[in-house]
C-alpha cells in the first residue's frame, strides 16, 4: 500500500509559535514511517511559508493527501488556515472553519455554549478602548480573570485581586486582542478532557491540573516544572461521567469535529462544573494532555494520529458528497 504525503503545517503568526514548534516535532517523530510520508511545511512569526504556501485551489497541492495543522493560536486555529485547506480541497486534520472560529472567540463560544444550556462562568465583555475596570467590579466583584478573547495557551491572561492589578491586566489583554474578556474567579479545581471524533464522539477520562502558581498560565504550561497533573483526576465515577458527558455537549455545541480539549473549573462551594474553555488545536508536546489523556483511556500517541488523519480523510469525502452547485 502506498504512503499517505501528510503536510504538517506549523509556526505561524501568533504568540503561541514555539508551542507549535514542539509540538509539530512530537507528532512528526511519532507518525508512523511505514504509512506516512511526512511534507513539514514551517510558517513564521512574520506569516513567511517554508518552502512555499498551500495554494488555495483545488488541484494546486498534488503532492498532499492531508493536512495535519499544529498552528496554535490566531491565524491557525481560528478558522483563518482551515479556509485555507477548504479552498484548496484538501483534508485536514481537526474542526473545520465554523467551529475553529467560533471556538477560539471566548466571547462567542460562551454564547454559543449558554444558548446550548451547557454552563460557563459569569463573564463581562471590554473593548479595546471601553476598558472600565469600575463596571467590572460593579458586575463580578473581585478577584477576576482577565483575557483576550482571541488566544490561546494562557497568553496574555492575569487574575486581577485588586482594582490597580485589573487596570494592569487589562491593558495587558488589550495588547493581544481588540475584546477583552472578564470572568469571575471560581475557587475550585481545574480539569481537562479529551475529545475525538466526527458525527459520533468520545471522551477521554480527564485529568486534574494542579498548578504550583496563582492559575495555570503560560510559564506553569510550558515553561516551568512544577505543575503537578493527576491523571486519571481524582473524581467520583458520577463526576468523571458528567465532565465527559460535558465535554461531548460542548464540543457538538461549537460544531468542533476531529479533535478538541475542553477545560473546565469545578466550583469547591457548589460542586458545578464550568466549561472554561474550547481548544481546536490542542499541545501535542511530549508533555501535552490531549495525547496523555488518550493514552491513559486506551489510546497510543502514534495510533492517536492515525485515528485524526482517518477522521479528516473521513470527514472530507463526506464532504465531498455535498452539492455545491444547482
Amino acid at each position: 500500500m502506498s504512503k499517505l504525503n501528510v503536510a504538517v503545517v506549523y509556526g505561524g503568526r501568533s504568540g503561541e509559535h514555539e508551542v507549535s514548534l514542539r509540538s509539530a516535532k512530537s507528532i512528526i517523530a511519532n507518525l508512523d514511517p511505514d504509512r506516512y510520508e511526512v511534507l513539514e511545511y514551517l510558517v513564521s512569526p512574520e506569516g513567511k511559508w517554508s518552502p512555499e504556501a498551500i495554494l488555495p485551489e483545488p488541484g494546486g497541492n498534488p503532492g498532499i493527501d492531508v493536512i495535519f495543522p499544529i498552528t496554535h493560536g490566531t491565524f491557525g486555529e481560528d478558522g483563518t488556515m482551515q479556509g485555507l485547506f477548504e479552498l484548496a480541497d484538501l483534508p485536514y486534520v481537526g474542526p473545520g472553519v465554523l467551529g475553529s472560529a467560533v471556538a477560539m472567540d471566548k466571547h462567542v463560544a460562551k454564547v454559543v455554549l449558554q444558548a446550548s444550556g451547557v454552563p460557563v462562568v459569569d463573564y463581562l465583555i471590554q473593548r479595546r478602548n471601553e476598558l472600565d475596570p469600575d463596571a467590572i467590579i460593579a458586575k463580578l466583584g473581585l478577584p477576576v480573570f482577565v483575557k483576550p478573547a482571541n488566544l490561546g495557551s494562557s497568553v496574555g491572561i492575569n487574575k486581577a485581586k485588586t482594582r490597580e492589578s485589573l487596570v494592569a491586566a487589562l491593558d495587558e489583554a488589550a495588547k493581544y486582542d481588540t475584546k477583552v474578556i472578564i470572568e469571575r474567579a471560581v475557587q475550585g479545581r481545574e480539569f481537562e478532557c479529551s475529545v475525538i471524533g466526527n458525527e459520533t464522539m468520545s471522551a477521554s477520562y480527564p485529568c486534574e491540573v494542579i498548578p504550583e502558581r496563582e492559575f495555570y498560565d503560560y510559564d506553569a504550561k510550558y515553561v516551568l516544572d512544577t505543575t503537578r497533573i493527576d491523571l486519571p483526576a481524582n473524581l467520583n465515577e458520577t463526576q468523571t461521567a458528567t465532565i465527559r458527558q460535558l465535554a461531548v455537549e460542548a464540543v457538538r455545541a461549537l460544531d468542533c469535529e476531529g479533535m478538541s480539549r475542553v477545560d473546565f473549573l469545578l466550583e469547591t462551594a457548589t460542586g458545578k462544573f464550568y466549561v472554561n474553555e474550547v481548544n481546536t488545536l490542542p499541545g501535542f508536546t511530549s508533555i501535552s494532555m490531549y495525547p496523555k489523556m488518550w493514552e491513559h483511556s486506551g489510546i497510543a500517541y502514534s495510533a492517536l494520529l492515525d485515528q485524526l488523519i482517518e477522521l479528516a480523510l473521513q470527514r472530507h469525502t463526506r464532504r465531498k458528497a455535498t452539492q455545491f452547485k444547482r
